[in-house]
């Protein structure tokens, strides 16, 4: 049984970065990649459409990933949304920090890492407004990824100190895409926002990884309801929704459920 924890963040030695995942899980899976609306407390349910999952996130609401670990060992995930790295800013690369989860641990991502202390909130944003679209990388909005990496060996205590690893050419090509118009990702509606301050401590630890690729890579797509139902990825019965109503209710009083 999982116990929810405070994530520790670890900032660590720069190694290869592993090739994309073409699915939604490569290889073994040691951790459950999951999306939390926030404002409704429920789990994104997830549809599978041509070897790739889709959640369908409400536009303006706050979100979470939620992150579990399976195994009985510390793991590093390095996390990506629309293509960035959610501790550091950069253009996102497996080589680079993310969250240590204790084994058998849970926790949840709430935002874009300012400090060791907050995070900018996540939000389901217009496009154009997402974090990434707004540093000029609109390429990767819509995805949201983690690279898991086993630990080589325990390390003991005190933690070395933090290791920054510097920008790397995956950022100078990325400066590239803030000329390319938005148009090219026109069917993608909803982004990632950077919202409000939001307290969420971590702490730095070591970590060092048994292999140069990650043992599981796995992504899941999001976009609002409407396009994923014009893209045929949700069921039918889920892609007509009626928009709000001043009288909902209708006709007369009806009879009471069964056994009343």
């Amino acid at each position: 049984m999982s116990r929810r924890f405070r994530a520790t963040v670890v900032l660590s030695t720069l190694l290869a970065m592993a090739g994309a995942a073409e699915a939604r899980t490569w290889n073994d899976e040691r951790v459950d990649l999951s999306v939390v609306d926030r404002d409704d407390g429920g789990t994104l349910p997830e549809y599978l459409h041509r070897g790739q999952a889709w959640v369908p996130g409400e536009p303006g609401h706050r979100y979470a990933v939620r992150l579990t670990n399976h195994s009985a060992s510390r793991v590093l995930v390095v996390l990506s949304v629309d293509g960035v790295n959610a501790v550091t800013g950069q253009t996102a690369s497996a080589s680079q920090a993310g969250y240590v989860l204790e084994p058998f641990a849970t926790t949840e991502v709430a935002g874009w890492r300012k400090s060791l202390q907050h995070v900018a909130q996540f939000y389901f944003s217009d496009l154009r407004d997402s974090y990434a679209a707004r540093t000029g990388r609109p390429r990767n909005v819509g995805v949201i990824g983690i690279a898991v990496f086993d630990e080589a060996r325990p390390m003991p205590p005190p933690p070395p100190p933090v290791y920054m690893p510097e920008r790397n050419a995956a950022d100078a090509a990325a400066a590239s895409e803030a000329k390319a118009p938005t148009a090219a990702r026109a069917q993608q509606s909803l982004g990632t926002g950077h919202g409000a301050s939001e307290y969420s401590p971590v702490s730095r630890t070591g970590f060092v990884r048994a292999s140069r690729n990650p043992v599981q890579v796995t992504e899941i797509r999001y976009d609002d309801m409407q396009t994923l139902a014009q893209r045929g990825i949700v069921p039918y019965e889920r892609r007509v929704t009626r928009g709000p109503q001043a009288f909902p209710g209708s006709g007369f009083v009806p009879d009471p459920p069964p056994g009343w």
